[in-house]
């Protein structure tokens, strides 16, 4: 993977998003950090771009707990089978609700790559699942997922 803003997310997740440090410095001194951790300005503003968004998502509105998802065109080009497959066990598993789904799906979707790769998805559906509360589960669940490449969940 090309350096880009997965690498700037990831950065950020390790460092600051997963730590136990209480204090996170403002924007300003991170953007300074991951300019000298050699990161380009662009991919630096793009993925505060998208963390920015991402805490300004308003909750989708379901009329039915029994909701059904369908990918559009769009979806179905950056998203492939594997991945579209993947968010769809996540959910089944009960890592994702509806709302946490659909959250995962537009933040690929703002991603400016054509193609997501599934690594790049479990980045982003980590993050996502950082930005909502009382999802301290799902996240265990989704750091095992991509720290120890295996399918904990179907054993």
């Amino acid at each position: 993977m090309n350096e880009d803003i997965f690498d700037v997310l990831i950065y950020l997740f390790e460092n600051y998003m997963d730590s136990e440090v209480d204090i996170i410095p403002d924007t300003d001194i991170l953007q300074t950090e991951l300019k000298a951790a050699g990161f380009k300005s662009r991919n630096i503003s793009q993925a505060f771009d998208w963390l920015d968004t991402l805490a300004l998502q308003e909750d989708p509105q379901f009329k039915s707990q029994h909701s059904f998802r369908i990918f559009c065109h769009e979806e179905c080009q950056k998203l492939d089978m594997q991945c579209r497959d993947f968010i769809m066990f996540l959910q089944n598993m009960g890592i994702l609700t509806d709302i946490s789904r659909e959250l995962v799906i537009d933040r690929a979707m703002a991603v400016e790559n054509t193609h997501i790769s599934i690594e790049e998805l479990k980045w982003v559906t980590l993050i996502v699942l950082l930005s909502q509360p009382d999802e301290e589960l799902a996240i265990a669940h989704m750091e095992n997922l991509i720290y120890q490449e295996t399918t904990a969940f179907l054993n």
